[in-house]
C-alpha cells in the first residue's frame, strides 16, 4: 500500500515557523495621520507597542495594534547595551526594513514610526533630512527625535520635507546622562512651563504625535488638552494622552533589570504572546490601563 504524501503547496508550515494570518482588511482600514486624527477626534485612545523584527510586528498588528515604533531601546532589549545612546543608524535602518518586511508580508495596516538615534540629528538640520530619508526609505512612514527647543526648526525642517515627525518630551533616554538618570519630568511650576512652551512648539512646527515619558498624570492631561494636533503618547505619564505605548519585552514580563512602575505584565494573564497583546489593546482602548494610582505620578 503506497501512503499519500500531502501536498507541500497545499500547507502553510515551514521549517523555521510562519507570520500570522493578514489583518482582516475590510474590518480594519490602514492607519495613516488623518485616520489618528479621526480616532483622536472620535475620543478613541491610540495604541502602539514597540517591534523589532517581522514576525512581533505581525504579531501586533494582527492584535489590533495600530502604531508600531522601531525604538532606539534596542539597543537596551536586543543589543545589551546600557542605554541607547550606542544604537547607530544603520542599526535602526536594519530592524525598521525587518518590521516592515513583516508588515507588508502580511498585508498589515499599522502606522510605522521609527527613532532616530542619539548624534543622527543633532549637528544640522540636513543631517536630520539625511538620517530620516535613511529610515523612511528603509520603510518607516514617520520618524521619532526627543527633546524640545532646539529640535523645532528641525522638526519644521523635516516636516515641509515631507516627512511626519513625533516628537518625544519629558525623560528623553537619550540624553539620560544629562538628566541624572531615569527621574520624573515636569516636576514643579518652572519645568511644568518649559514642557507646556516645548510641547506647544513642537505642534506649531508641525509634529503630529508626541511621545510623553514620565511626565506627572495631570500635566499629561492638561498637554493633551492643549495640544488638539500632537497626539499625545504617554508611557508613565497616566491615562489622560491620547494613547499609549509600552517596549514590547516590558508587556511581555521580559525584562533583564526592575520592572518600571508604569509597566504592567500583560503575558502573566493572558498567557501568550498574541493574547498579551489584544489584552494590551483592550486595556488601554477601555481606560483600565494605565491606572494612574499605579502606573504615574
Amino acid at each position: 500500500m503506497t501512503t499519500a504524501i500531502p501536498n507541500a503547496s497545499a500547507s502553510s508550515a515551514t521549517p523555521y515557523g510562519t507570520l500570522p494570518p493578514a489583518s482582516p482588511l475590510p474590518e480594519r482600514r490602514p492607519v495613516s495621520l488623518p485616520r489618528l486624527q479621526q480616532m483622536r477626534e472620535a475620543g478613541e485612545k491610540i495604541t502602539m507597542l514597540t517591534a523589532y523584527d517581522a514576525t512581533f510586528a505581525a504579531m501586533a498588528d494582527a492584535a489590533g495594534v495600530e502604531c508600531i515604533l522601531v525604538g532606539d531601546s534596542l539597543g537596551m532589549v536586543c543589543q545589551g547595551l546600557p542605554s541607547t545612546v550606542g544604537v547607530s543608524l544603520d542599526t535602526m535602518a536594519y530592524h525598521t526594513a525587518s518590521v516592515a518586511r513583516g508588515l507588508h508580508r502580511v498585508q498589515g495596516t499599522a502606522w510605522l514610526i521609527a527613532d532616530l538615534p542619539f548624534g543622527t540629528y543633532a549637528e544640522n538640520r540636513e543631517q536630520a533630512l539625511r538620517s530620516a530619508c535613511t529610515l523612511m526609505q528603509a520603510g518607516a512612514h514617520m520618524v521619532k527625535l526627543e527633546g524640545g527647543g532646539w529640535t523645532a526648526p528641525t522638526v519644521e525642517f523635516l516636516v515641509q520635507r515631507g516627512v511626519p515627525v513625533c516628537a518625544h518630551l519629558g525623560l528623553t533616554p537619550q540624553t539620560v546622562h544629562a538628566l541624572g538618570g531615569y527621574r520624573v519630568q515636569g516636576k514643579g511650576d518652572l519645568a511644568a512651563r518649559t514642557l507646556r512652551q516645548q510641547a506647544s512648539e513642537l505642534q506649531n512646527a508641525g509634529a503630529t504625535m508626541m511621545v510623553l515619558e514620565m511626565v506627572p498624570a495631570a500635566l499629561a492631561r492638561e498637554l493633551t488638552a492643549e495640544l488638539p494636533h500632537c497626539h499625545t503618547i504617554g508611557i508613565g505619564a497616566g491615562s489622560g494622552t491620547a494613547g499609549q505605548v509600552l517596549v514590547l519585552h516590558d508587556m511581555l514580563g521580559i525584562h533583564l533589570a526592575k520592572m518600571p512602575r508604569f509597566v504592567h505584565d500583560f503575558m502573566q494573564e493572558a498567557g501568550s504572546v498574541r493574547g498579551a497583546m489584544q489584552a494590551y489593546v483592550q486595556a488601554v482602548k477601555a481606560g483600565r490601563f494605565p491606572d494612574d494610582a499605579l502606573h504615574a505620578w
